[in-house]
């Protein structure tokens, strides 16, 4: 459409404008009334071509009026009026005109007597007219209807040109479709945050806007000129589903677009089956979670439709609802049957059931680990009459061992934290009532809203409260409650610290005490040593070649930054005077390599330290070293470092506290002893809110506050919310669904057993 009004622009060949001349000729022709003369039918109505040689302008145009007359012309229609060009005409140059040279006129009954002289006296006329015009032809029908056409991009209206409609004009990284303002960013500099003036963020020059696709809207539905690239792209992936599917598109189009509607239909197919159907199109991959980034590049491969490929995934099913794990795994089938070997690393029980081999590695983690325990065909593992290899895995796969239920679900009341008027994103207008003193799961299929109210809802205003009484509160009407608690704490993936100083030994706070006691040794108080001069974060004893990191940082310029280990300390990070000192025979470097697991047995007659060491211990992170850079440790190994340190605490009684899927990476025993952690918390007076998907952990859980039903716009909602055993019952909850499983799983294994 032209960019300034509602006309459309359709560029049309010459061929395919004498047909349409053609068909409505033939259409008055049936509908004619007829004169006879000598017994022959005449039609005296004609069909009229025009050259708009000046649309909307300003001038006089007078050299241009007596070029025409010289070129032949007699008449032209200028500002609606028929005028010879013998006579003076005079424009006045301010005003705007529009003047259309009359070039032929054919009667219809010239159509009807010599079909190819007509034809040919067609196709002439609109040859000149549209050379004279630069592409525009006017055509007053046999009906009297007046009709402009192009053989190019140009409103038949205003004469604006369009750009040559190819895919780079929709693309805001060419400078054929960039917005000229912004150069295709949507801001103003590069690092800007003020919206650009002209495309409005969209980032994309205006013709690119003016494209519309249409689809067949429901009864009462859209009505308008259809969807912009910018349009389509803001819609969800199930929304856009939907619009493909109902797209208008005449006969002759549907030919022509059926190969491009094939393949854009398969992908979004691929990406409902992965559970992605929430996101929008335009979601930038910065925002991505892991799990949604793999599942996209998984949906992709789809696309490609390979043959003979090996697939190699790391847990897939991150942040995954048991209904959306059902989709992923029947997508892997499907990449399986198209010929293709995929290998998972998995801790999910029902994309474990599925597979046809397992390996499992262990026993252990860390240095307890990387042992081969037990492979082979899975069916045959699970069926064989003993699990001769012992492996940790295959007793709960065989439900030999199992994660238990609680007794009973924690009931006394110790009041309520209610949210009134919850309204972000997809969440509108909600009240959420999160009982004290339980452990309290928040589920919901992937985009449900889970984590908009658990970081932007519950924690961001109740630490809001903490901070200033009187603080405003963000998209909520009220917040009540918050009198029964003494703190918030939200213990999330990010990482422990931002550099590689920062270790398990520091956030703790371990290594203070450690260090004192290497300060404390005869050897480092005769020398006159403080406690700093075991830190490698300040100089005194740290290596100075590499400033206690134990490894160089060097520029590459144009290359990814390289890490050699320092030349002089060997990546030690102390200096060897400071490495002389030791503590029953260990050096502080020595120590800062012993695994959680050692230093708690190496400092058990150290409460101060020991009792940190257990707690870490307890939350299945023994295989971690003392001193092991906070960089590289996994999300799921940052939260639980936190979680350790919580545990030692003294004082913990009325914390509300707040995690976000700490089971992402746990195996099954690792998970069981999270539960009674996450349990322990409870007792001491505390309460634990997560958002989980794991079954085990939310059918150990006292209340849970289920979202949905849907994720995206059609989520937000709560669905269900109760004991586990109420949401199971509940209608219209895929959590309750698969808990109804889980509970009635474990019901039948307790009855066979009593």
């Amino acid at each position: 459409y032209c960019i300034h009004h509602d006309v459309p622009i359709v560029r049309l060949s010459k061929e395919e404008m004498i047909k349409m001349v053609f068909t409505r000729v033939e259409a008055k022709r049936k509908n004619r009334s007829e004169t006879s003369v000598m017994g022959v039918a005449v039609d005296k109505t004609a069909v009229t071509i025009y050259a708009p040689v000046v649309v909307g302008r300003k001038g006089e145009y007078y050299q241009l009026l007596y070029d025409l007359l010289g070129k032949g012309y007699e008449k032209v229609v200028i500002d609606g009026k028929q005028q010879s060009l013998r006579e003076k005409i005079v424009l006045d140059r301010n005003k705007q005109h529009s003047i259309d040279v009359l070039v032929d006129s054919i009667f219809v009954s010239e159509f009807a007597r010599t079909t190819a002289g007509a034809r040919e006296r067609l196709s002439e006329a609109l040859e000149l007219a549209l050379k004279q015009s630069d592409g525009l032809v006017k055509i007053q029908h046999a009906d009297g209807t007046l009709e402009t056409l192009s053989s190019k991009f140009i409103c038949p209206d205003d004469g604006a040109s369009f750009p040559e409609v190819e895919p780079r004009l929709f693309s805001f990284n060419s400078p054929y479709g960039a917005c000229p303002a912004c150069h295709g960013l949507g801001t103003e500099s590069l690092f800007s945050e003020e919206i650009c003036p002209v495309c409005a963020g969209k980032r994309l020059r205006p013709e690119a806007l003016r494209v519309f696709l249409k689809s067949s809207p429901p009864a009462g539905g859209d009505k308008t000129l259809g969807k912009s690239i910018v349009d389509f792209t803001n819609m969800s992936i199930k929304e856009a589903k939907d619009f493909v599917d109902t797209i208008e598109l005449s006969e002759m189009k549907k030919d022509i677009a059926a190969p491009i509607l094939k393949e854009i239909n398969s992908r979004l197919t691929f990406m409902l089956n992965v559970g992605l159907d929430y996101l929008t199109l335009n979601r930038s991959a910065a925002t991505l979670s892991g799990g949604e980034a793999q599942r996209i590049r998984l949906a992709s491969q789809l696309g490609s439709g390979l043959t003979g490929a090996l697939y190699v995934l790391d847990e897939p099913t991150i942040g995954l609802h048991q209904r959306d794990n059902d989709r992923l795994i029947k997508t892997l089938l499907v990449l399986k049957e198209l010929g293709n070997t995929i290998i998972v690393v998995e801790h999910d029980e029902d994309t474990i059931y599925s597979a046809d081999y397992l390996v499992d590695i262990g026993p252990g983690a860390g240095v307890h680990g990387g042992q081969v325990v037990a492979s082979g065909w899975l069916d045959d593992l699970l069926t064989a009459k003993e699990n001769e290899s012992g492996s940790l895995t295959l007793s709960y796969l065989r439900q030999e061992k199992e994660i238990a239920i609680p007794e009973a679900r924690r009931s006394s009341e110790k009041g309520w934290i209610k949210v009134r008027g919850a309204t972000l994103h997809n969440l509108v207008n909600q009240n959420i009532d999160v009982p004290l003193g339980k452990l309290v799961c928040i589920t919901g299929v992937s985009g449900s809203g889970k984590s908009t109210f658990l970081y932007d809802i519950l924690h961001r205003n109740i630490a809001g409260r903490f901070a200033r009484r009187e603080a405003k509160l963000a998209h909520i009407a009220s917040l009540t409650g918050t009198e029964y608690v003494g703190r918030a704490v939200l213990i999330d993936q990010s990482p422990i610290g931002r550099t590689p100083r920062s270790n398990p030994a520091t956030y703790t706070g371990a290594f203070t005490h450690i260090r004192d006691l290497f300060a404390a040794t005869p050897e480092a108080r005769a020398r006159g040593w403080k406690p700093g001069r075991f830190s490698f974060n300040v100089p005194g004893g740290r290596c100075e070649a590499c400033q206690g990191n134990g490894s160089i940082a060097v520029e590459m310029h144009f290359l990814p930054t390289v890490y050699v280990t320092c030349d002089i300390c060997m990546g030690k990070r102390f200096m060897k005077e400071t490495l002389e000192i030791t503590f029953r025979g260990k050096t502080i470097h020595e120590v800062l390599q012993m695994t959680i697991e050692e230093a708690e047995t190496f400092f058990g007659d150290i409460p101060a330290i020991s009792d940190r060491l257990m707690s870490l211990n307890s939350t299945g992170l023994e295989y971690l070293t003392l001193g092991q850079s906070a960089t590289t440790l996994s999300g799921g190994e940052a939260q639980r470092v936190k979680i350790a340190s919580e545990l030692y605490r003294s004082m913990t009684m009325k914390t509300i506290y707040l995690l976000d899927e700490p089971t992402v990476g746990l195996h099954y025993e690792d998970v069981r002893k999270l539960i009674e952690i996450l349990q322990e918390l409870v007792l001491r007076g505390n309460t634990v809110v997560v958002i989980e998907h794991n079954l085990d952990v939310i059918k150990s859980s006292d209340y849970i506050i289920d979202f949905g039903p849907e994720g995206g716009a059609g989520g937000g909602k709560i669905v269900a919310k109760g004991t586990p055993e109420e949401v199971a019952d509940t209608k219209g909850s895929y959590t309750g669904e698969y808990l109804e499983k889980a509970l009635r799983r474990h019901a039948k294994k307790r009855s066979t057993k009593i």
